[in-house]
C-alpha cells in the first residue's frame, strides 16, 4: 500500500494479513516520494499493527530517492526493507551497506537479468541477511514484453526457476500481485496456481484480495489429517529407524514424514494467528 495514504494505513491495522508492505516505489508519484517516506517512518514508529510484519519497500539505489529511502528505513527499523529490481549480488551488498548489519532485507526478483543470476543472488542473499524474495511479475512481464494473463504462461519458467533457487538457499519466496481487483475468480485461480507451485504466499494490492489468498495458502483439513496420520505412523516406537511404511494402503517414505511435519506446522501457525 502507498505509505502516503494515512487512511489506508489505519485500515491496515485490521486486515487479516501476515505482512504489510509500505510502498515508496511504484505506488507513489515522483512528487510525493518525500511525503510517502515520512509517512512510512511515522507508521513504523507509531506501531499498532499487531502481529503483522511491517515492511518498507524503498526505491532503487539507481533512483534519486533510493539513498534517502534506505537511510530513513535504517533509522525507522521496520521488520524488513524490501529492495526492488535486484539483478546482481552487488545490488544486495549495496543495500546491506546502507542499512547496517541487522535489519532484515527482502528482495524483489523482477528483471530478466536476475533470471540468469538466481543462484548467485541466492548465495548473496544468505550472505547479507535476505530473508525473503518477492516476485515482481508486473515488471518482469514488462521487460519481457509479454502479456500478464491469469495463468501467466510466459512467466512459468521464471516462476519455477526463482522458486527452486529460493528453496536451494532456504529463502522464503512470495508470489507476485494480481492486478484485476474485480476478478475474484481469476485471483482464486492464480492463488491456487501459486500454492501449487510451492510459493509461501502471495503479495496483494487490495484488502479485498486477502481472504482469497488466505484460503488458497491454508492447508486443506483433509491434507492436515493425512499428515497427522503419517507423523503418527513414523513416530510409533516399532517404526523407529524405518525408511518406508505402508500407511492406510499407501507407501510413504521419510521425505513424506518431513513434509507432513512441515504442513502441520503451517496449519498450526495459521490457527494460532486466527481470532478465537
Amino acid at each position: 500500500m502507498p505509505s502516503s495514504n494515512e487512511r489506508a494505513l489505519e485500515k491496515a491495522k485490521s486486515i487479516p494479513c501476515d505482512a504489510l508492505i509500505l510502498d515508496l516505489e511504484d505506488a507513489v508519484a515522483p512528487d510525493a516520494k518525500a511525503e510517502a517516506r515520512a509517512g512510512a517512518v511515522a507508521a513504523v514508529q507509531a506501531g499498532g499493527f499487531g502481529g503483522r510484519e511491517v515492511v518498507i519497500r524503498v526505491n532503487g539505489l539507481d533512483t534519486p530517492w533510493g539513498a534517502d529511502d534506505l537511510a530513513a528505513a535504517a533509522a525507522a527499523r521496520p521488520d524488513a526493507v524490501l529492495v526492488p529490481k535486484v539483478s546482481t549480488p552487488e545490488d544486495l551488498s549495496a543495500a546491506r551497506t546502507r542499512l547496517g548489519d541487522h535489519l532484515p532485507i527482502w528482495a524483489m526478483i523482477e528483471t530478466c537479468a536476475a533470471m540468469f543470476r538466481l543462484d548467485d543472488l541466492g548465495a548473496e542473499s544468505v550472505n547479507v541477511g535476505v530473508e525473503t524474495w518477492v516476485i515482481g511479475s508486473n515488471d518482469l512481464a514488462k521487460e519481457m514484453r509479454c502479456p500478464l494473463t491469469v495463468d501467466r504462461e510466459p512467466l512459468m519458467t521464471a516462476l519455477s526457476l526463482s522458486l527452486m533457487a529460493a528453496r536451494a538457499h532456504r529463502l522464503a519466496i512470495i508470489d507476485g500481485v494480481f492486478n484485476e481487483i474485480a476478478d475474484e475468480a481469476g485471483l482464486a485461480r492464480q492463488c491456487a496456481q501459486a500454492a501449487a507451485f510451492g510459493f509461501d504466499g502471495k503479495s496483494l494490492i487490495h484488502p479485498s484480495q486477502v481472504l482469497t489468498a488466505n484460503a488458497a495458502f491454508t492447508p486443506d483439513a483433509s491434507a492436515v489429517a493425512w499428515a497427522r496420520t503419517v507423523v503418527d505412523a513414523f513416530e510409533r516406537p516399532e517404526n523407529a529407524g524405518r525408511g518406508v511404511l505402508k500407511v492406510e494402503g499407501r507407501m510413504v517414505e521419510r521425505l513424506h514424514f518431513a513434509e507432513a511435519r512441515r504442513l502441520i506446522g503451517v496449519a498450526e501457525a495459521i490457527a494460532a494467528r486466527e481470532p478465537a
